[in-house]
């Protein structure tokens, strides 16, 4: 362990309804870290979540917990509250407790007339989404609870992650029991809200009614309990600056410090790793696009940038509208210019879909067809092709095919099968809406993938896995392949993907209104070759938000080879500044400063 600041605690408990339990963010948060702090609590590190059969499977390796373990999970069962110790399977090996809760819902009720007795939090009309975590939680702090009973002498942290853990912290200020505090905000639930209702959330930020808003939009119990927690713990903090901005209008109260998010750099490529599989990953999507493109017509495959965008169907909080909206202007522009290259821009956002188009799986199994005929006679080739050099002779078609003039023949025959009339789909599938809002978008710009179009669109809806049944490719597969991401977010209270972008050895593009942006600006200000661009998006309008979007990508489809590579040096170098080994610092801190306002000293 090369600690730079020594931790204090003689025990960290991390709760968080993420743990052994994938549903959003906060778990790549967790699992990215966890060695970390192993390193520095080592045996005196636990992670607490809630207890789901299916989830735990694969996850999480259920022991028999230690002796200082057993006597309080014994009180809890008496309450009706199981606790199951064990190792959740990652880097690591965290201890882990996970609590199952099912015997604690006949007091729902009482615990959330708990909260509006002693915090004012009103849950009346709160929905299981609401109930659900806030009864998990009163478990948690129960067990806190026994937890310090124990042994005294220990000074424990409890670090809290969103406010659907927030029931523990609530529980043990309620009895006032001797346990640090601190709780992390990854985004204010009703700055969220506002943002996906598309209120202009930061121009508003100083004119809100916060308690209003938040009725208004049906999120008062959630937002309640957030902004109660960012009051009574004993250090608050969020993951980025831009959150704590949010935090400081609509929680009134700023950060006690900030928290940024990072990565395990050891488990990605290096560079030249990196650069290896780009090529590989690459070929595969140019195959894709090759089958996807080529029936209708061609272009230079080798003259060809591959964009990229993904994330949550969030139109104008991921920044969908104006990648799309910037991509129409690029094509225009690139046309005006007679420009070579092609610009093939993926969306990669999951929704519901019927199934793969039809012609794209004939055109698929033709190709592979034609493929599989020229491996059977790849050896032939060679050996022609050598013949024909060490003989003096020119290599023509004659002569590599000197002895199967039919198989030629019949390899057009097939190449022709699979020509089609007409333009490639803006969408490899045929999805269940109708009015899909990007293929509309798409549309109303103007990119239809026409022959004459320098930007192509391929809109890819399923998450990225490897048997998706077509590119077939991983998420960090797919990134790596590509050339350029693009993450124009205009609500991201962090934004891991251009950061996971960076770490595979791959240039892109994040906005000021997303946590990491706004962390990096300062690195990234006046370079050459930034490897990240970050996209002003504050105090601008959507249109100047547009056209700088277009020069940037503009900028990086001008840029020579060696420039591009210049730029996923740097994007590399960059992704180094988050690895965690450089920001667990801070978590350290955090819980260092909270036994100082919880203990004294």
């Amino acid at each position: 362990m090369s600690a730079k600041v020594k931790p204090n605690a003689d025990c960290l408990v991390e709760v968080s309804w993420e743990v052994c339990n994938k549903v959003g963010g906060i778990y790549t948060v967790l699992i990215s870290k966890a060695a970390q702090l192993v390193n520095y609590y080592r045996d005196n590190y636990y992670l607490v979540g809630p207890f789901f059969t299916d989830k735990a499977k694969g996850e999480f390796q259920e022991e028999v917990p230690p002796d200082d373990w057993k006597g309080i999970f014994n009180a809890l069962e008496t309450e009706g509250i199981k606790c199951h110790y064990g190792k959740w399977l990652i880097e690591g090996e965290p201890a882990v407790i996970l609590i199952d809760f099912i015997n604690l819902w006949g007091q729902a009720d009482a615990i959330k007339g708990a909260l509006w007795d002693s915090f004012r939090i009103d849950s009346l009309g709160a929905g299981y989404d609401f109930t659900e975590p806030v009864v998990w939680g009163w478990a948690v702090g129960k067990l806190l609870e026994q937890l310090a009973k124990s042994n005294s002498e220990r000074k424990i942290v409890a670090q809290f992650h969103e406010w659907l853990s927030g029931a523990g912290l609530i529980y043990l200020k309620r009895q006032q029991v001797p346990v640090a505090t601190v709780f992390t905000t990854h985004a204010t639930l009703l700055g969220r809200t506002l943002a996906n209702s598309n209120v202009p959330l930061y121009a508003e930020l100083k004119n809100l009614n916060a308690y209003a808003e938040a009725y208004e939009h049906h999120v008062a119990d959630k937002h309640q309990m957030e902004t109660v927690l960012a009051h009574e713990s004993n250090v608050f903090s969020t993951v980025s600056a831009i959150t704590g901005l949010e935090a400081e209008y609509l929680l009134g109260k700023k950060p006690d410090i900030i928290l940024p998010n990072g990565l395990d750099l050891a488990k990605f490529p290096t560079f030249e790793e990196a650069a290896i599989k780009h090529n590989i990953e690459r070929t595969r999507i140019r195959e894709f696009i090759i089958y996807y493109f080529f029936p209708y017509y061609t272009f230079d495959i080798t003259e060809t940038l591959l964009y990229f965008t993904v994330g949550r169907y969030e139109m104008h909080n991921k920044g969908i509208d104006c990648f799309i909206q910037s991509l129409a202007a690029l094509n225009e522009q690139l046309k005006k210019e007679g420009s070579r290259k092609t610009v093939v821009a993926f969306i990669w956002v999951p929704t519901q879909i019927r199934g793969i188009k039809p012609e794209i799986i004939e055109a698929r199994e033709g190709y592979r067809d034609i493929k599989d005929s020229l491996e059977e006679v790849i050896e032939e080739l060679k050996e022609n092709i050598l013949d024909s050099l060490m003989a003096g002779e020119t290599v023509t078609q004659g002569n590599l095919f000197s002895h199967d003039k039919e198989f030629l023949r019949e390899l057009k025959r097939k190449v022709m099968k699979i020509k089609r009339k007409g333009i490639p789909p803006i969408c490899t599938h045929d999805l269940i809406d109708p009015n899909d809002a990007i293929i509309k978008m798409c549309e109303g710009m103007g990119l239809l993938n026409r022959e004459e179009d320098r930007v192509k669109i391929i809109y890819y809806p399923l998450y990225l896995t490897s048997s998706d049944g077509l590119l077939n490719l991983s998420y960090y597969e797919s990134i790596t392949g590509a050339h350029l991401g693009v993450f124009a977010s205009f609500y991201e209270p962090w934004g891991y993907t251009p950061l996971e972008t960076a770490a595979l050895g791959v240039a892109s593009v994040t906005s000021d209104l997303s946590g990491f942006g706004r962390y990096l600006q300062d690195e990234v200000k006046d370079k050459n070759e930034p490897g990240i661009f970050v996209l002003k998006r504050l105090n601008k309008t959507d249109a100047e938000v547009v056209n700088n979007l277009t020069s940037i990508l503009h900028t990086y489809a001008g840029y020579s080879r060696r420039e591009r590579i210049e730029n996923k040096i740097q994007a590399r170098k960059l992704a180094a500044l988050c690895d965690w080994q450089v920001l667990v610092d801070n978590y350290i801190q955090a819980h260092n400063q909270a036994l100082e306002r919880a203990y004294g000293g």
